[in-house]
């Protein structure tokens, strides 16, 4: 079944979100007027409708309210639910009030009731609605797969679909005052380019990468990693329990780590060092050739 079919009520449960466009859009060319902007409808070039869902479409963008100069928007329609697989099918206008056409690349989107909090989130590439053109409303379908579904059914009134600015921001070094003050300018640079070159996170992953193993002289050994937050919002890190692998995929040492709390900013990679003492230790001499940490299972 294609997914403008399901638009077939014009009864619009959702609510509006609405960003500066310069949130998410580099350059893009600024109005400075102050009149409201009235949006017409825009469907996508390959959507073949009926002249019953093409009604519908524009009964919906009519009702829809003015925005100001320089907007983008998320008007939310209404939710299905799909059967097969409980994925959540979001219907909603994406909007510009910009004189010029306009295309999106990828971003987190949010599901939010009424009271804010996140009941879905999931990263869209918004480069399939097409070029959306200047003062439009396209009416899309965005699919909320099941494991990035936080609730047990859809919000019924009131939920706003909306855009998590944050995910667009690139990924980047986050230092502790003390690494701060302790690194020269050229070890700085060096962690950046380590952090720019890692694997892109998954929305809302956390994963531990090490840059520095060293044996101690008292027998402890010394693992430097990147703590890589791939969530919207700070995270805070009470105790860990790692555990350091080597070359054989032997375990080297094991331990869990107080901190007091650790926080690790969004979407930051943060380089800690973790010290296990000479009684952690379990094999006496490792093959640091290549190694990992990771959480013990």
């Amino acid at each position: 079944m294609k997914l403008f079919s399901m638009f077939k009520k014009t009864e619009k449960t959702g609510a509006d979100s609405t960003i500066d466009s310069e949130e998410i859009l580099e350059g893009s060319a600024q109005s400075s007027g102050t009149d409201e902007v009235e949006t017409t409808l825009s469907l996508h070039p390959q959507w073949t409708l009926s002249q019953e869902q093409e009604y519908v479409f524009r009964f919906l963008a009519n009702e829809l309210e003015p925005l100001k100069p320089n907007q983008i928007s998320l008007s939310g329609i209404d939710i299905d639910v799909e059967p097969a697989n409980g994925s959540w099918l979001v219907k909603s206008f994406f909007r510009s009030s910009l004189e010029q056409s306009i295309s999106v690349g990828s971003v987190e989107l949010m599901l939010l009731d009424e009271e804010g909090k996140t009941l879905a989130s999931q990263e869209f590439d918004l480069k399939e609605l097409g070029d959306i053109p200047g003062k439009s409303a396209r009416p899309w379908v965005f699919v909320f797969t099941k494991e990035n579904i936080f609730a047990e059914e859809p919000p019924a009134e009131n939920w706003k679909l909306a855009f998590n600015v944050q995910s667009m921001v690139p990924h980047k070094l986050e230092l502790e005052q003390a690494w701060e003050d302790g690194l020269s300018a050229e070890q700085k640079e060096a962690l950046e380019k380590v952090v720019e070159n890692m694997p892109k996170l998954k929305p809302r992953e956390v994963n531990f990468a090490g840059f520095q193993v060293k044996k101690q002289e008292d027998g402890s050994i010394a693992a430097s990693i990147f703590i890589r937050n791939g969530h919207s919002k700070q995270i805070n890190i009470e105790k860990l329990p790692l555990e350091l692998i080597d070359a054989s995929g032997d375990t080297v040492a094991r331990g869990s780590f107080d901190l007091a709390p650790l926080s690790v900013k969004a979407n930051t990679s943060k380089p800690w060092t973790f010290i296990y003492p000479k009684e952690m230790v379990q094999k006496e001499e490792p093959d640091f050739s290549r190694w990992t940490i990771r959480v013990p299972q």
